[in-house]
């Protein structure tokens, strides 16, 4: 008898990812022959009569060496896409409770760079440094930019995750309910409709919210990114105040907030990226943190004390 056509669907879909497992395995086990032909090669003949060895091999010994990186490079893109899935289921669950995150549970060594109010003019330079050190991080869009900037949400996505800041930046906290649904609402819709990529994040504006804000948020099912790391761009900090405000929080599990249309954040990260690896961290998207060193549900209604801030509330501040 004919299985069950949901059933003969898994198995025909089980059978392809076995098949591409396979022939990434088979990828993998080709780079490493290569490698030890050209050992056994350059130690034991085929060389050329300086002792060195010959062009072909030269060339053999660079395919295999690019083989193994692009393999390497395709598994590491997959364990980084399988983390921010589990980051954004993360982030689902969290949003239920209604509270805004400040920071990670500081237990790993990743920090989150977080950039605010793109794209614009900068936003390339801030992907192409990116992407130059390997780091990701999270770009909290507001919808009217997105408009007088359109194409770049797909590029970001290559390198970060995307989060929701409203459609026009307002203080959310004076509008009414049905406005301030509608700023975060409208920019979730503009974000999945130009990169296709369903939005599970949003950051207030000046970081003012209040009851109303978080619970329409959580209605979203949008969970709440804040900050512990305030780099001062947006109050006007020079590129070497950005670098000291940001190093003097690198710590595990901290959220950063920058803005990347300031060209003195640009210019920050030439030496924020590099710091970055001299202190053995590394940059991760939010759903990345989430996954690896979320928070736990004690520091979330801790509040900013829950991340070591004073104070229960910091009204004004960037963002």
């Amino acid at each position: 008898m004919e299985p069950p056509s949901q059933y003969a669907l898994r198995r025909a879909q089980r059978r392809r990812q076995l098949r591409r497992r396979r022939l990434a395995g088979v990828g993998v086990l080709l780079a490493v022959v290569a490698a030890l032909v050209l050992v056994l090669v350059s130690t034991g003949g085929g060389g050329s009569a300086t002792g060195r060895p010959s062009a072909s091999v030269r060339a053999a010994a660079n395919g295999s060496q690019l083989a193994t990186h692009r393999v390497r490079a395709g598994h590491q893109r997959g364990a980084v896409a399988r983390a921010e899935v589990i980051g954004n289921e993360t982030a689902q669950r969290l949003a239920k409770l209604g509270l805004p995150v400040y920071c990670g549970g500081h237990r790993g060594d990743e920090v989150a760079f977080t950039f605010d109010d793109g794209p614009g003019p900068y936003t390339s330079l801030a992907l192409k440094k990116l992407r130059e050190a390997h780091e990701r991080a999270t770009f909290f869009v507001v919808g009217r930019s997105a408009d007088q900037f359109p194409g770049y949400l797909p590029q970001e996505l290559k390198v970060a995750a995307i989060g929701d800041h409203t459609y026009t930046h307002p203080e959310l906290t004076a509008l009414p309910a049905s406005e301030v649904y509608s700023q975060i609402s409208r920019t979730a819709q503009k974000i999945e409709a130009e990169s296709g990529e369903h939005v599970d994040l949003f950051r207030p504006p000046y970081e003012l919210h209040n009851a109303t804000v978080d619970q329409i948020a959580k209605q979203l099912g949008l969970l709440e990114i804040l900050w512990n790391v305030d780099s001062a761009d947006s109050l006007g900090a020079d590129y070497a105040q950005i670098a000291r405000n940001v190093e003097a929080g690198l710590r595990p599990g901290s959220i950063i907030l920058m803005h990347e249309n300031r060209g003195q954040t640009i210019r920050a990260l030439t030496t924020l990226l590099p710091e970055l690896h001299s202190r053995h961290l590394r940059s991760v998207s939010i759903p990345g943190l989430l996954a690896s060193d979320p928070p736990s549900e004690a520091q979330l209604r801790a509040g900013p004390a829950g991340c070591g801030l004073a104070g229960t509330a910091r009204p004004g501040s960037g963002g």
